[in-house]
């Protein structure tokens, strides 16, 4: 199983082993509130692509995707707040 979220600019958190037949899935890397979800179950998305949009202290943080895919699941709605480690998407 493949973990990375987002954790600063132009960084993403890794574990698990190279892409290939293993869903990527991405969880919150900090305490947030999920400002909106740009993403639902079926949809194609590429490296990069933003996927949900979370807040902390006051700050906007984007949540990338790291690598192209269809997402299979979405486990978070707007209002909803994440601890860090929560799921938040998978991308198969």
């Amino acid at each position: 199983m493949r973990r990375h979220g987002w954790i600063g600019p132009g960084t993403h958190g890794k574990m698990g082993r190279e892409r290939g037949d293993v869903p990527e899935v991405v969880e919150a890397e900090m305490v947030a509130a999920v400002l909106e979800v740009f993403v639902a179950p079926g949809d194609v998305v590429a490296a990069g692509d933003t996927l949900v949009l979370l807040e902390s202290m006051k700050m906007e943080i984007p949540v990338l995707t790291e690598h192209g895919g269809r997402v299979t699941a979405v486990r978070v709605a707007v209002g909803d707040v994440v601890q860090t480690g929560d799921v938040l998407a998978v991308i198969d």
